[in-house]
């Protein structure tokens, strides 16, 4: 049966929305950061080149720049000063979670929560913006073009400030929309970036199909593929394995009570999108390295370079398997650090819950294990679907840009809880004029 939040969010209706004041400011409030976040990633890094820089980004397509290139908006392309984007910071949060699992000093720093993320985040940031002002002075050398128009120690130091002041100007962005706007405030900082590549993506796909480069039916079942992974991401990550648990009797004032009966939802995409990001970012480095190196180097040492570049290019056998098992490796691997078994049933214990059928201790503690394991199964077997048939189809269709499985996962799961906070929030609107007309007819009354 379905409860009384459900019965209330079925019947929202356009004329609560328009009611809703509170709402619509937060709304407004979002939309106009997240303008602020594009006009932004138009703003170049001082001392850059931004035609040279174009024309020399296009020569590294197919790495790890035009993976993070995609979660900026198209920002790390014109080398703006938003270029790192929210990616530090969310590098710095994942190591935290992870440094706290695997090393025992670093539960310290997750302790400290918000405050411990932001410290990594601006020495990740610092490091990162240095390496890539030195990149970019080399950058191009061989083909004797170079995006920076005054190379050396003052281009570095306001290189890096720039990147460092963007990617903390950016976080607090994040934290105003997601206190004063609806939503997740880095997430939407996220989705935008990758929104914003889409209208250029399908009038490039259109426009192939339109001048005969592309094939009708070949555009047609790109569109049919990409709604149906859409649909597809949308049940999967609704999905999730409800583990029953039940509460002893209660002794009241006015006797027995019943047990208490209730369950522990557990998502079958317990991982999320980190083991894409993790699996890309792995597996993309070396080749864009390779490629730097390639670039740079001599004809004699270029062979080999060019050999295993060829070998892990985009949409070959070994880059696909590569890319496939880490994301099954990342997927138990970030499971098993999301999900602590012994936790949940000491949790159980203390609070008198157990699942029916199954001893509480050590007995629920291997229940959750073997639980999870099938699980994670399901899910690393969907992450690796969802991933590798953009990749296939993109590679062998010959498609003139790249939207991966990551990006529809992150639009999918972004769009779905603003959503549902937007849904929260009017729930709550209409339970406020509830108690308002309670009180109304109360007051009549006396």
């Amino acid at each position: 049966m379905a409860s009384v939040a459900e019965q209330m969010a079925s019947n929202i209706s356009l004329s609560g929305f328009s009611k809703a004041t509170e709402l619509k400011k937060r709304i407004w409030f979002t939309l106009g950061a997240l303008v602020l976040f594009r006009f932004l990633s138009f703003v170049p890094m001082p001392g850059i080149d931004p035609r040279a820089m174009a024309s020399l980004f296009d020569t590294q397509r197919g790495g790890v720049l035009d993976f993070f290139n995609t979660f900026s908006g198209g920002s790390l392309e014109r080398m703006s000063i938003i270029a790192l984007g929210v990616m530090p910071y969310i590098t710095a949060s994942i190591v935290v979670q992870l440094g706290a699992t695997l090393y025992q000093p670093w539960q310290a720093l997750k302790k400290e929560g918000e405050t411990g993320r932001k410290n990594l985040t601006v020495l990740l940031t610092t490091v990162q913006g240095y390496w890539i002002a030195v990149g970019l002075e080399s950058l191009g050398a061989a083909q004797g073009i170079s995006a920076v128009v005054e190379p050396g120690l003052m281009f570095r130091v306001a290189a890096t400030i720039s990147l460092v002041g963007g990617t903390l100007f950016l976080m607090w962005i994040g934290e105003q929309i997601t206190s004063r706007g609806i939503g997740n405030g880095v997430s939407l900082i996220i989705m935008a970036g990758i929104v914003a590549t889409l209208p250029r993506a399908l009038a490039q796909l259109f426009e192939g199909g339109r001048s005969g480069t592309m094939n009708p039916l070949l555009v047609a079942t790109i569109v049919g593929i990409a709604i149906g992974l859409v649909l597809f991401i949308c049940f999967v990550e609704r999905a999730q394995r409800r583990v029953p648990i039940q509460y002893p009797k209660r002794q009241t004032a006015r006797g027995m009570m019943q047990p208490e009966r209730s369950h522990l939802p557990i998502k079958i995409n317990i991982a999320g999108v980190i083991p894409p990001i993790f699996a890309s970012s792995l597996l993309l480095m070396p080749l864009t390295v390779l490629q730097m190196a390639g670039a740079n180097s001599n004809p004699e040492s270029g062979d080999w370079l060019i050999t295993i570049s060829t070998f892990l290019q985009h949409g070959s056998p070994a880059y696909l398997l590569l890319y496939g098992a880490g994301i099954a490796f990342f997927c138990f691997f970030y499971s098993a650090v999301q999900f602590n078994s012994e936790e949940t049933a000491e949790n159980l214990k203390r609070h008198g819950g157990f699942i029916p059928g199954v001893r509480p201790g050590k007995a629920t503690e291997t229940y959750f294990d073997h639980l999870i394991t099938r699980v994670t199964v399901v899910g690393a077997a969907y992450l690796v679907l969802i991933c590798l048939i953009p990749e296939i189809l993109f590679s062998q269709a010959g498609v003139p840009f790249y939207l991966g499985g990551t990006s529809l996962l992150i639009v999918v799961n972004v769009t779905m809880d603003t959503v549902a906070q937007i849904q929260s929030h009017l729930i709550a609107h209409q339970y406020g004029d509830l108690i308002k007309k309670a009180k109304l007819k109360t007051s009549r009354k006396r």
